[in-house]
């Protein structure tokens, strides 16, 4: 039980590190990226928890979820309408 709570903890802090460094620098919060790559570093599961809470710029998707959005069949679509 103890050897999956330290994997967990361990695999949450990856996330973390690989999160943040994937993330731009003109999207993090508060701290610049290096500094948070060195808390998340540092101290594992502290700096993986203060990046998710306070460092992690919010993700917007927008509508649909990140997706496309909803499918238009093109005889409903005012643009594709309006290009007849």
């Amino acid at each position: 039980m103890r050897l999956l709570f330290t994997l967990l903890v361990l695999a949450f802090s990856f996330y973390a590190f690989f999160d943040c460094a994937r993330t731009a620098q003109e999207d993090v919060l508060k701290l610049p990226k290096w500094a948070w790559l060195l808390l998340i570093f540092l101290f594992s599961s502290l700096g993986a928890i203060l990046w998710f809470v306070i460092g992690r710029p919010k993700r917007n998707p927008g509508p649909g979820r990140g997706g496309r959005g909803k499918i238009i069949p093109p005889d409903d679509d005012p643009d594709f309408l309006r290009k007849l």
